[in-house]
């Protein structure tokens, strides 16, 4: 299947944090194929974050549209054939994409790699739910014949970050997460003492989140007024650049973590009883995971005693 002539589709629609995951995927995708037409079927969000990374020849923007929505869901039905794949990949593996299978007719379905019923590529394996994102990605690849994957290399991403003009010590606080899951989040008092007790050390907090997080920012800005706030100023390269250049980077389970913590930055993760970290951590050079219950429970110098300033 790798080689010329080739038309390849690749199913990822999100979110952040699985998107990132998903770049070694890409990659080896790419490798793979060689000089194939590749396209990438995602959602709008990351479309223009990964147009850049050169890896598709084209970015398709599923708007995901119900089952009841026949203007919006024909054309997409209509769109996916007419690409005359030979093999699709389906990085998603959610109800809605597995779906997608099934717009194909019987005697024109392309290979398919994914856990659609019937498919060439089937990656049925019973530890796909026990493992984490990026195994589990490697696993089905080499059901599909792609034996590495490579290690994300992001440096496609990277903006010009003088903007900001950032001091030379600085580490990122990302306060936020899920709008729908406040389990999620270490209460912003902690993120405040956080930033304050950086301060002292000489390394100045860098607040990074968007329009959501105003109240946590304002509450850290509030005790420490030389945090930076960067909140609704950043595009994704941005975030890239920013935790290539950090000292270290303190937050939530949440996506703008897993694009710092796979640039290098060395990586503290706070995970409630809501997720599993196991499963779907970030991953990166080093990344160190907290987890506590309930993380309004999570101590301060708990975090602090993971910072390792010193080196």
């Amino acid at each position: 299947m790798a080689g010329k002539g080739r038309n390849i589709l690749v199913i990822k629609h999100g979110a952040l944090g699985d998107i990132i995951l998903a770049q070694g995927p890409f990659q080896a995708i790419r490798v793979h194929h060689g000089d194939a037409r590749i396209i990438l079927l995602t959602t709008k969000p990351y479309a223009a974050f990964l147009e850049k990374s050169g890896l598709f020849d084209e970015i398709w923007i599923d708007e995901r549209p119900k089952l009841w929505q026949l203007t919006k869901l024909i054309p997409l039905i209509r769109k996916l054939r007419r690409g005359n794949f030979d093999r699709v990949y389906d990085l998603q593996t959610s109800t809605r994409s597995t779906s997608y299978f099934n717009f194909f007719p019987r005697r024109k379905k392309p290979e398919w790699s994914g856990i659609a019923k019937g498919c060439s590529h089937p990656h049925d394996s019973p530890l796909r739910t026990k493992v984490h994102t990026i195994e589990r990605h490697m696993d089905q690849l080499a059901v599909a014949g792609i034996n590495e994957v490579p290690t994300p290399d992001f440096r496609w991403a990277m903006t010009d970050i003088e903007k900001f003009d950032l001091p030379p010590r600085y580490a990122l606080l990302v306060p936020g997460g899920s709008a729908h899951r406040p389990e999620k989040r270490w209460p912003a008092i902690r993120f405040a003492e956080l930033a304050d007790y950086l301060n002292t050390q000489g390394v100045t907090p860098v607040l990074i989140g968007g329009k959501a997080e105003s109240e946590a920012i304002e509450t850290i800005r509030n005790a420490c007024p030389d945090a930076i706030d960067l909140s609704a100023r950043t595009e994704l390269g941005d975030l890239a650049s920013l935790g290539a250049g950090a000292v270290l980077a303190v937050g939530n389970d949440t996506g703008p973590l897993h694009l710092i913590s796979a640039v290098g930055c060395k990586t503290v993760v706070l995970f409630s009883r809501a997720s599993n970290p196991h499963m779907s951590r970030p991953r990166g050079r080093d990344v160190r995971v907290l987890r506590e219950d309930n993380l309004a429970d999570l101590p301060l110098n708990r975090v602090i005693g993971e910072l390792d300033l010193a080196t």
